[in-house]
This record gives C-alpha cells, sequence and structure tokens, in this order.
C-alpha cells in the first residue's frame, strides 16, 4: 500500500465541498491502491456542521481514509498538503459589484497562499474553485512565496463539460465524443468556448454541426450564462457539477492526456497565444506522462476567436487592476 497523500480542502462543509469529499475518500479520484488524508478547513461559524461531515465521512468506513483534520486554523489545515483545493468564498449577494467581491475574496485568498507556501509541501498543487476563480487564483498564487507558479490553477474545467454537453445534444452524440474543447479566458460570462478546434467523433465541430450562427450565438452564449440559469431553475447555484468539475480537473492534471486531446483549466500566462504574461487564464493544456503540464501550442486563431479571447482577457487584467494591492511586488 503507498503513503497516504493529504489533500486539504477549504469551504469543506458547504455544498460544494460537501459533494467532493467522498469521492476523493472511496478511491475514485487518486486510485484504489492510493490512501488519503483529508484536512477540511472550515471558518469558525461553520465548524459545527464540519463536525457533522466528519461523522459521516467516520460513518462510511471508506478503507482508504486514513487520517481527518478539521480545523478553522489555516496552518493545520494545510499541513503537509500534496493537493490544495480552495473550494470556499463569499458569494456574490444581490447589490454587490464584482470588484466587492473581489475585494473581499481576495483578502481570503491572500491569507491562503500564504499558508499554503508556509505548510504545505513544496510540490503541492492547488486548484482555485471559489469565485472569481482567476483572479482569487493570481491572488493566492502571488502570496504563495516560493512555491511554482506552475502549481496553481484556477476551474474551469465546469465550462468545458458544459460546453462539450451542448454540442453533443446538438449533434446527437454522447458527450464523450467530443473532444479537444478548450475554454479560453475568465470563468465568467466572457469566457470562451472553443468550438472551432472542438471535434465531434474525429471531426471537427464545424464539419459535424454546419449551424454556424448556433455555434457563434445560442451555444457560446448558453455556456456563458449555464450558471445563472441553474441558479433560476433550481434557486441555488451549481454544486454536484461543480465539484465534479474539480474532480475531474484534479483527475486530468494527474493523469496523462489522451493522445491527441487536451482539457481546459486557467494557469499563470507565459505569454502564449499573445496572452499578457501573469494573467491567470484559461488555456489548452496537455498532462505529460511524468506528471507535468504543458500548453498546447501552435493552434491557429480565427478572426472570430480572437474577438472572444480578446474580450475574456481584458476582463481578467480588469480583475487584476481592482486587487493589485493584494498582489506583492
Amino acid at each position: 500500500m503507498k503513503d497516504p497523500i493529504t489533500i486539504s480542502i477549504t469551504g469543506a462543509a458547504g455544498n460544494i465541498g460537501y459533494a467532493l469529499l467522498f469521492r476523493i475518500a472511496s478511491g475514485s479520484v487518486f486510485g484504489a491502491d492510493q490512501p488519503v488524508n483529508l484536512h477540511l478547513i472550515e471558518i469558525e461559524p461553520a465548524l459545527p456542521a464540519l463536525q457533522g461531515v466528519v461523522m459521516e465521512l467516520d460513518d462510511c468506513a471508506f478503507p482508504l481514509l486514513k487520517n481527518i483534520v478539521a480545523t478553522a486554523d489555516l496552518a493545520e489545515g494545510f499541513k503537509n498538503a500534496d493537493w490544495a483545493l480552495l473550494v470556499g468564498s463569499v458569494p456574490r449577494k444581490a447589490g454587490m459589484e464584482r470588484n466587492d467581491l473581489l475585494g473581499i475574496n481576495g483578502k481570503i485568498f491572500t491569507g491562503q497562499g500564504q499558508a499554503i507556501a508556509a505548510n504545505a509541501k513544496p510540490t503541492c498543487k492547488t486548484l482555485v474553485v471559489g469565485n472569481p476563480c482567476n483572479t482569487n487564483c493570481l491572488i493566492a498564487m502571488s502570496n504563495a512565496t516560493g512555491l511554482p507558479k506552475n502549481q496553481f490553477f484556477a476551474m474551469t474545467r465546469l465550462d468545458e463539460n458544459r460546453a462539450k454537453s451542448q454540442l453533443a445534444a446538438k449533434a446527437g452524440v454522447h458527450s464523450s465524443q467530443v473532444t479537444n474543447l478548450c475554454i479560453w479566458g475568465n470563468h465568467s460570462a466572457t469566457q470562451y468556448p472553443d468550438f472551432v478546434h472542438a471535434k465531434i467523433d474525429g471531426k471537427p465541430v464545424t464539419e459535424v454541426i454546419s449551424d454556424r450562427e448556433w455555434l457563434e450565438g445560442e451555444f457560446i452564449a448558453t455556456v456563458q450564462q449555464r450558471g445563472a440559469a441553474i441558479i433560476k431553475a433550481r434557486g441555488a447555484s451549481s454544486a454536484a457539477s461543480a465539484a465534479n468539475a474539480a474532480l475531474d480537473t484534479v483527475m486530468a492534471l494527474s493523469t496523462p492526456t489522451a493522445e491527441g486531446d487536451w482539457h481546459s483549466v486557467a494557469i499563470c500566462s507565459n505569454g502564449e497565444y499573445g496572452i499578457e504574461p501573469g494573467i491567470m487564464a484559461s488555456m489548452p493544456i496537455r498532462t505529460k506522462a511524468d506528471g507535468s503540464w504543458e500548453v498546447v501550442e501552435g493552434l491557429e486563431i480565427d478572426d472570430f476567436s480572437q474577438g472572444k479571447i480578446d474580450a475574456t482577457i481584458a476582463e481578467l487584467k480588469e480583475e487584476r487592476d481592482a486587487v493589485k494591492d493584494l498582489i506583492p511586488g
């Protein structure tokens, strides 16, 4: 049996945290031969609810779950972490501007980035799920002094999954037949689900779906506004699908990508595709056999796609500038 790995999760008693914990503990994420320790982090008022979650984990008697830590202390929560899943964040409320949300959550992710750098393993990978996740990740990464920037990620896999589902439904195929779908830019209403390079059964989407007007209009809008549509339908934001996408991201970054395919996650730009360096932007990523990852470069970007990418990157720059006081250096 392997040595246990430690997974630290913030917002562990929240809806998304609750939806992902049991899959990690069961072995469905890191493998049936990989024991895990769960470090569950919450704010003080949520600790009683978190204790209830711990009780449920105990009651499952998972063979691979070796230890549980439930705490509001960041140093204890991130101690020796192999993965940090930053799920918890303050949700946007009525009357709150996006910049207000950035400021409130920015301070939270400042402290978390510092705590990860001080307490987690030097090889710890951090995935930010709490919104606005791109800029929250930028803040955490910028405050995690000494840790490599290529170990920080922001989740856009939920948008990728949504886009694949919409394309599959339009084409009358299963979503597993849709590949090479990249989300560019921000996890927001400006994101660009790139149908130009996507494939269905190995064929370009634009050959399978001839309705270009739908692709450029309704398809993109549906993916961009899917979160709002779910809130309207169920009276609450996406939880199970967000948790599923977070775990999809962890698995995609932990296992080699199928040959010729790629997956979406926001990473710190080094200037790929003309995106300003230092911006936390979603791009096409390929995970290699040695566990490292690389940006899939060399894709030809047409004028339509470039306009969409420019718009979402412009928003990311605005968000960065709004929290510049929280970014050291």
